[in-house]
């Protein structure tokens, strides 16, 4: 398998590099342009230098040199060249062999000599006679050549970025419709399970696949099939793309990663192209997986939509569908894709053959959140103090990139506060932050609204203790964050996967507690309770339509939940029930929070005291924890602060050393001042 893995192998982006010249990126189509700006280089050359002397150093002489040469007789030859525009003005250019003395043995050497000055008839006829010619300068090619040269110049610059931009169009046109897929070598992928947490269920599921990958015969022997196609179900940021990739990493496969966007361009046929060369490409590093992520950007169902579908987008459907399950088998090729939306799916692309299996990928319970922070924790330094256990508590319905960021702020504050390492308060200010948003503290906030906000949470704070179906209290603030002038928090023991009717209307009472609390101590009520409002209007409703737990209506839906609206398939949907019953519900969801009001302000009023006690003590301290509350109730005041804990032996001598030296600086500054 590995050796017709490697005949088969091509690296698209070797491909790509023969496409290519050489090593330094320039086309080979530019080299043209160069030879020709050389050839017009060796032409100028040519042109202004063709009448020089090829012999050695050229001599320039002055008149008199030139009337003394004349004058002693000696040998020479060249021209007199004149321009008919100046006919006064001549140059001169020739050679003359120098007079040796009488009895040498050696012949003198030619000397090559030029000048450029007016004449007189006299010293001119002498030259003449002495062997020189008259000869017309032949300007005519110079001036044509140096008129044209600047044009040419510029001509062949426009050509040269012309046919630099159809050469780059046409190689975007032919690569417009190559994959965007990007390959993610196996010796690159040291991605495995061990770095997946929190997923259990979904590692189980998907872990035959890369036995498939890794041992295929075990399967076929027996004529079993493994999947075609995977869809990964589940909420963003649970860690959809790390599974697929451990899953590679796990079977030492090729991977491909693209998302559903990269398909869709406006011109219609370039999505189903690139779909035909991912494949390409994928069956040349068979067996190798391919992973689309955001499925539904490509995937969605045919036909759909107000004024029809897309032409491009279900071309491209199209031809994934072929792919998937076409004539052609495709062994080897794995497909996973993961979306959010599963519902506006084509069921031509859910159907046995194609993604013939669904992984759900849920939020991490409890304990898988705890895994998720102790895989995380592992790349920042934790102090011994951390327990990841309760910030895996009071992170309910986070996801794994939530987690990942909560650790993350974490250590950027303890940075920002010159700690060597990250202590349990940087966690759970951490923690509050990612929920709620920063702290305000520069927010300021006149005295009445500071005891309004006070009283408001102190009426939950007080409820949440009363009421016998709440979770344990965990907080109380009146520091803002985000959009909350103060928060009150309550924490699960354990994750909860149902409720129970009293548990509801529990949370119902709980909501109304700030309001009635604001009205007790100001007579008036504020805009501050909107939150707490619209939660309990939404918990009411849905306890009627959708978990039966009305009397009156018993336990029938009325409407379909419509978090997710399909355009053009759900607009037209009538109403699913009558008016006399939509205004029963209206009634009944009235009657659930009028008797939940009811119910918290007769709490409230009972026990006024202890409302105003919890008060004052965050107005005093700000922030108070759900065990300090409970004291606060119990005993009527604050709990004595605690003592620190005994130091070691280490630790209580370098305390004894400090003070030593404190004392000697002390008495060394006194004596020096004295």
């Amino acid at each position: 398998m590995s050796e017709q893995r490697k005949d088969k192998g091509v690296d698209p982006n070797k491909l790509k590099s023969k496409k290519g010249d050489h090593k330094s990126g320039q086309p080979i189509a530019s080299h043209g342009m160069l030879a020709w700006l050389f050839i017009l280089g060796i032409i100028c050359i040519l042109i202004f230098f063709k009448d020089a002397p090829d012999n050695g150093k050229i001599r320039v002489l002055t008149y008199a040199e030139l009337v003394k040469i004349i004058d002693s007789s000696q040998s020479m030859e060249g021209s007199i060249i004149y321009n008919p525009q100046a006919p006064e003005l001549k140059k001169i250019e020739g050679k003359y062999i120098p007079k040796l003395e009488e009895g040498a043995s050696v012949q003198a050497e030619p000397v090559a000599f030029t000048i450029e000055t007016s004449l007189t008839s006299e010293v001119q006829e002498k030259l003449l006679m002495a062997g020189l010619k008259m000869k017309e300068a032949n300007l005519a090619l110079q001036n044509l050549f140096l008129g044209i040269l600047p044009f040419l110049l510029i001509a062949l610059f426009i050509y040269y970025l012309l046919m630099r931009q159809i050469r780059s169009a046409n190689r975007g046109a032919s690569t417009f419709g190559r994959s965007r897929a990007r390959m993610l070598n196996r010796d690159k992928n040291k991605t495995t399970f061990k770095d997946v947490a929190g997923v259990d269920e979904a590692v189980e599921e998907v872990r035959e696949l890369a036995e498939y990958l890794k041992n295929p015969k075990k399967f076929q022997n027996l004529g079993g099939r493994i999947p075609r196609g995977i869809l990964m179900v589940g909420s963003p940021g649970t860690g959809k793309t790390l599974l697929a990739r451990a899953i590679a990493g796990e079977a030492d496969a090729d991977f491909f990663s693209i998302s559903g966007s990269d398909f869709v361009e406006m011109f219609v046929g370039v999505g189903a192209s690139r779909v035909r060369d991912m494949f390409e490409q994928a069956r040349k590093h068979a067996p190798c997986l391919i992973f689309i992520d955001e499925i539904d950007a490509v995937g969605r169902s045919r036909g759909v939509g107000l004024g029809g579908g897309n032409d491009e987008r279900e071309q491209t459907l199209n031809a994934l569908l072929v792919e998937m399950d076409g004539f052609e088998g495709q062994e080897g090729i794995i497909i996973i894709a993961a979306t959010n939306r599963p519902d506006v799916l084509d069921p031509a692309l859910l159907r046995p053959g194609r993604f013939d299996r669904q992984v759900v990928v849920n939020l991490p319970d409890i304990k898988g959140r705890e895994a998720i922070l102790k895989v995380h924790a592992a790349k920042v330094k934790l102090a011994e103090n951390v327990d990841l256990k309760i910030i895996a508590r009071g992170t309910p319905g986070y996801s794994g990139a939530e987690l990942a960021n909560l650790l993350n702020e974490a250590a950027l504050m303890a940075a920002r506060a010159n700690k060597s390492e990250i202590q349990m308060s940087d966690l759970e200010e951490a923690r509050d932050k990612v929920r709620w948003g920063s702290e305000r503290r520069s927010m300021a906030l006149s005295e009445e609204e500071k005891m309004i906000t006070a009283w408001h949470e102190s009426g939950h704070a007080i409820l949440n203790i009363l009421l016998p179906h709440t979770d344990p209290l965990h907080k109380v603030t009146i520091i803002p964050r985000g959009q909350a002038l103060g928060v009150t928090m309550s924490l699960p023991e354990e994750d909860v996967r149902n409720r129970t009717r009293n548990q509801m209307l529990s949370m119902i009472t709980m909501a109304m507690g700030g309001r009635i609390a604001e009205k007790m101590v100001t007579s008036d009520i504020s805009t501050g309770a909107a939150g707490d409002i619209k939660m309990a209007t939404q918990l009411a409703r849905n306890m009627v339509c959708h978990w039966g737990m009305s009397d009156r209506l018993g336990p029938v839906l009325y409407g379909e939940d419509n978090e997710y609206i399909l355009l053009g398939r759900d607009m037209v949907r009538g109403k699913e029930y009558s008016n006399e019953t939509a205004n029963l519900i209206d009634k009944e969801v009235k009657r659930l929070i009028d008797e939940s009001y009811a119910n918290a302000e007769d709490l409230i009023h009972t026990n006024k005291d202890k409302v105003e006690l919890i008060a004052n003590a965050l107005l005093e301290n700000e922030t108070l924890s759900g065990e300090e509350v409970e004291y606060l109730m119990k005993n009527g005041a604050m709990p004595p602060e605690a003592t620190p804990p005994p130091l070691n032996e280490e630790k209580q001598l370098l305390e004894i050393e400090k003070k030593v030296e404190g004392a000697d600086s002390d008495t060394t500054s006194s004596s020096d001042k004295s």
